[in-house]
């Protein structure tokens, strides 16, 4: 599949029903996920691979990789409704994916690639996600793919080394945030962010 037509195929996946201020719910752009996804398919990290999709909402991560012929998929999100949607887009495209709901910390299932975007830790109750879910994914697998603000790269960097991984920018984006929320001030803005591909260094 091209990545036009992944693109294309990604935008069908719905948004978030109710997006949870404390959880930062923010859609992922197709066009993103696509060039995220084709990132990650280019280094051989999808492809036959067990494909974790962490904090997946409504599984755009996870619906992409299987179309790029990932072997297995499992989704994993704290929001039902959320996963209520993904487990319904599921079965109306017929693709063989496994969604479950629960807490980041409580995952336990091993896979060759984490993809994912955790919250951006803008909240006082996320300020620490970004360490949290790398850590967990690196737990889980050898290798990430990870959404992050740019101006955090400093951050993320300290933290990896500390966690035994090497990690590179693979590419940046401009993340469009609607006002979906009550605080928001304009009905749409974008912040600079970074894909990271990070790898346990026992690899």
């Amino acid at each position: 599949m091209k990545k036009k037509d992944l693109e294309i195929f990604l935008e069908k996946v719905p948004n978030f029903p109710d997006p949870k201020i404390n959880l930062e719910q923010y859609k992922t752009p197709a066009y993103i996920a696509a060039d995220m996804l084709y990132q990650a398919f280019l280094k051989e990290d999808i492809q036959d691979k067990c494909v974790l999709d962490l904090g997946c909402g409504t599984g755009i991560f996870a619906v992409g990789a299987s179309m790029l012929h990932a072997k297995n998929v499992k989704g994993f999100d704290i929001d039902e409704a959320c996963i209520l949607q993904a487990i319904q887009f599921a079965k109306d495209h017929q693709l063989d994916l496994s969604f479950t709901v629960t807490d980041i910390e409580d995952v336990d299932q091993k896979g060759d690639t984490a993809i994912m975007n955790p919250p951006f830790g803008a909240q006082k109750k996320n300020k620490h996600a970004d360490r949290i879910f790398m850590k967990k994914a690196l737990s889980l697998c050898p290798v990430v793919y990870s959404l992050h603000l740019e101006y955090t790269w400093p951050f993320m960097q300290k933290l990896i080394r500390a966690l035994q991984a090497n990690t590179m920018i693979v590419a940046s984006y401009q993340f469009p945030i609607k006002g979906s929320y009550f605080f928001h001030k304009h009905l749409v803005s974008s912040v600079p962010i970074i894909l990271l591909r990070t790898t346990r260094l026992d690899l």
